[in-house]
């Protein structure tokens, strides 16, 4: 089930909300964590047990790492890497089983049958959430959880459940235990929720409808070639950003304050800018449970290169069984070993504006290293965007999709940086006429994402891919 269904903007969100407030608070852990393996069983009804053993064993793991970390800190140790090796073990078999089967077959004497399994839904954030659970437990920096259902709230909430933001035990852990729900803390999560569901319905699904046409035009030009990928950045952004927004909203609904996921990347003066704005929740586990372990930037200029050589490859790894997803993460550890060693300080003399383009043109190209799985077509795609294969620099095609696309193409370079946020929360402040206006506009949205499922059958899930 999506948040961008209509079974879930009518039916289970009105009702889950409904029991909710409706229930004492001592049973509201229950019923999100019922509610939320409902909504996971939607989807992946197999795979529901598989995420019930999860979270009991790691609640186990971290009941006893809690137990024995001040008097067995040797003993807590075993047990939080038998858990890690258990989930990663998981993760491994059900992600990437099939990859590492597929390219060791190639070499000689070796033939190891693929299982083509389906890869549970979610699966690569929710690992990372229980470990984080077990780790933080062991490092101090969480209660131990005697209670299993707060632990399952925990790991299966559904707002964060199958596209992140990958939530931390320890930001949530005084939350899962008492939290403060309120009528001002709901009308912004709302809020939140229609922003991104605008983001994701309205911005993203017409984006990546155009970046679909794109790629199937036989006659593909120079020029076509570059804005087929231009809609293909829009709509990664606007899908991911989206979704985030609206697990964000819907925490607030019930309680909950996750971190911001997305703070307008294609503001971003630098690849480390940009980093620090994109997928923050991820960027912030690696660098908390991978980077700062092997030693951070602490032991010399080698040491920090092998450090991020490892998040890096991890990084790109996490987001698919694929040589391109690697290989993405790979090109962002080479151009941020650059910026770190040479760029950094020269940077600060550069334009912001040629800060800015410089960014955009490396991350435009990251983005078709990540969609392409199948080298070779992203390599015939490159190709055409430097007239190789192209159909000519240019068509009377392109001239009219220039010019019937340029209003919608404005709204979504206003709509990704944040100027417009600011504004609306200054006049949302100090005009009440700025109020009502919002309230009306949220209505429309709602009725236009409405009047969009209804009508289109377009509505891709890209972290499906994760």
């Amino acid at each position: 089930m999506l948040f961008s269904s209509l079974e879930f903007l009518f039916a289970y969100l009105p009702v889950t909300l409904l029991v909710y407030f409706l229930s004492p608070v001592k049973f509201r852990n229950l019923w999100l964590l019922l509610v939320s393996l409902f909504f996971y069983g939607w989807g992946e009804p197999k795979y529901v047990f598989l995420m019930i053993f999860t979270i009991l064993f790691d609640y186990v793991c971290g009941y006893f790492v809690g137990k024995y970390r001040e008097d067995k800190p040797g003993r807590a140790k075993v047990i939080l890497i038998v858990s890690v090796i258990v989930n990663l073990g998981l993760l491994g078999f059900f992600k990437y089983y099939d990859f590492f089967a597929q390219n060791l077959s190639r070499l000689p004497f070796i033939d190891i049958p693929t299982l083509n399994l389906t890869l549970p839904i979610g699966i690569s954030f929710y690992t990372f959430q229980i470990m984080s659970y077990v780790i933080d437990v062991y490092r101090g920096d969480a209660h131990v959880q005697k209670n299993p259902i707060v632990v399952g709230a925990y790991v299966t909430l559904f707002p964060q459940l199958i596209a992140g933001p990958i939530v931390r035990y320890q930001d949530v852990d005084d939350q899962l235990r008492k939290r403060h729900e309120s009528t001002a803390m709901f009308a912004i999560g709302m809020r939140t929720f229609v922003a991104g569901l605008a983001k994701k319905v309205i911005f993203a699904n017409a984006a990546g409808a155009l970046w679909s046409e794109a790629l199937a035009d036989p006659n593909r030009t120079v020029v076509g070639s570059w804005i087929g990928m231009l809609f293909y950045c829009f709509q990664i952004y606007f899908d991911f950003s989206g979704y985030s927004d609206m697990a964000i909203g819907l925490g607030k609904m019930f309680g909950f304050r996750f971190l911001e996921n997305f703070c307008y990347p294609y503001i971003s003066q630098s690849i480390t800018e940009f980093w620090r704005r994109w997928h923050i929740s991820l960027g912030t586990w690696f660098r908390e449970y991978v980077y700062i372990p092997l030693g951070g930037n602490r032991g010399g200029k080698w040491k920090m290169y092998r450090n991020l050589f490892a998040v890096w490859f991890l990084t790109g790894f996490w987001h698919g069984a694929n040589w391109n997803f690697i290989l993405w993460g790979l090109y962002y550890f080479v151009l941020l070993v650059v910026e770190k060693t040479f760029l950094l300080e020269k940077m600060k003399s550069w334009p912001a504006a040629f800060r800015h383009i410089y960014t955009l043109f490396f991350v435009y190209f990251g983005w078709m290293i990540f969609y392409f799985e199948n080298m070779n077509e992203g390599a015939a795609y490159l190709g055409t965007m430097f007239g190789v294969g192209a159909a000519g620099l240019i068509s009377m095609a392109d001239l009219y999709a220039i010019l019937h696309r340029l209003v919608f193409v404005a709204i979504l370079v206003v709509a990704s940086i944040p100027q417009p946020r600011r504004l609306f929360y200054k006049l949302y402040e100090n005009h009440r006429a700025a109020r009502y206006a919002a309230a009306v506009g949220g209505i429309c949205v709602v009725v236009l994402a409405t009047a969009y499922l209804v009508d289109s059958s377009f509505n891709p899930f890209l972290y499906f891919r994760f």
